[in-house]
C-alpha cells in the first residue's frame, strides 16, 4: 500500500520543522530549554501511545493532560509568548513591501538620530555616566513614554548628556526617542528577571534587556561603572561595544 505524498505534504513538514526550530531558540535564549524539552518528550508519548499504538486508557489519560497543558503552557510562557508575538509582528520580512515603496530620503530622515546618540554614548561612556536610551522601532512604546517627562525635541547629544548630568532629576530613567525626536525621559522600563546575565550588570542592564524582549526597540545602556556601551535588542544584550558597533548595529538594522 502506497501512502501518496504530495507538495502540500512537504510544505506543511517544513512549516512545522520551522515552527519547532524557532521555538526552540526562543526557548534557549530564555534559559527554558529544559521545559520546551520536556514539553516535546510528553507530545511524543502522547502521538506513539493515542495514535501510534492506540492505548485506549492511557491515551485518554494523556488526552486530558494535553488538553489541560495548553492552558498550563500559556500561564508558564507568558513571557516567550509575548516576546514572540513581537517578533512576528516587527519581523522586517513583513516590511518588505514597505521598504519598496519607500523613498530613500525619508530612509535617511529616519536615521538622523544615530550621529548625535553615538556622539553622547561617546562622552557618557568617557565620563563614567550612566545613561538609558530607548529608540522606538516598529512597537508603539506610549504606554513607557507615559511613566515618564513629556518632552518634544530634537535629538542633541548635549541635550542627551544633560539628561543624564549625573544630578539631573531624569538620571536614573530611560530617554526614549521617536521618529527622530527625544518623546520623553526619566522613564520606567520593565526589568528582565528570568534572563542571566553577568553579575558585574545591575538594574539598569536588566531594564534594558527587559525592555528588549517586550518590544522590538534598541536599547543602549552605558554603564555608570565601568563607562562602556551594551546595546539590547530581541532580547539579546551586546556587551562593552565600541562606539564604531555601536553606529554600525544601529545603521545596519535600519538598512536590512
Amino acid at each position: 500500500m502506497f501512502v501518496s505524498f504530495g507538495i502540500k505534504d512537504a510544505i506543511d513538514i517544513v512549516l512545522v520543522a520551522l515552527l519547532m526550530y524557532q521555538t526552540y531558540k526562543l526557548m534557549k535564549s530564555s534559559g527554558t530549554i529544559a521545559i520546551f524539552s520536556g514539553v516535546v518528550s510528553i507530545i511524543i508519548v502522547w502521538i506513539l501511545v493515542s495514535q501510534v499504538l492506540e492505548m485506549k486508557l492511557i491515551g485518554a489519560i494523556l488526552d486530558k493532560i494535553i488538553s489541560v497543558g495548553f492552558i498550563v503552557l500559556v500561564i508558564l510562557f507568558q513571557d516567550e509568548i509575548r516576546r514572540f508575538l513581537v517578533a512576528l509582528g516587527s519581523n522586517r520580512g513583513w516590511r518588505f513591501l514597505y521598504k519598496l515603496f519607500a523613498r530613500k530620503s525619508a530612509d535617511d530622515d529616519s536615521q538622523k538620530y544615530i550621529a548625535p546618540v553615538v556622539l553622547a554614548c561617546i562622552n557618557l561612556a568617557r565620563n563614567k555616566t550612566g545613561a538609558l536610551i530607548v529608540i522606538q522601532r516598529e512597537v508603539n512604546l506610549r504606554t513607557y513614554i507615559q511613566t515618564g517627562e513629556m518632552f518634544n525635541a530634537d535629538v542633541n547629544a548635549r541635550l542627551v548628556e544633560n539628561i543624564f548630568f549625573k544630578n539631573s532629576p531624569l538620571h536614573d530613567g530611560a530617554l526614549i526617542i521617536v521618529d527622530n525626536r527625544i518623546k520623553a525621559a526619566g522613564c520606567i522600563l520593565p526589568v528582565a528577571h528570568n534572563v542571566v546575565i553577568p553579575k558585574e550588570m545591575g538594574l539598569r542592564h536588566r531594564s534594558g534587556l527587559g525592555m528588549s524582549i517586550e518590544t522590538d526597540a534598541f536599547v543602549i545602556i552605558v554603564s555608570e561603572e565601568r563607562g562602556s556601551i551594551s546595546v539590547a535588542h530581541n532580547g539579546k544584550l551586546s556587551i562593552d561595544i565600541s562606539a564604531e558597533d555601536l553606529q554600525r548595529i544601529l545603521y545596519g538594522e535600519k538598512n536590512t
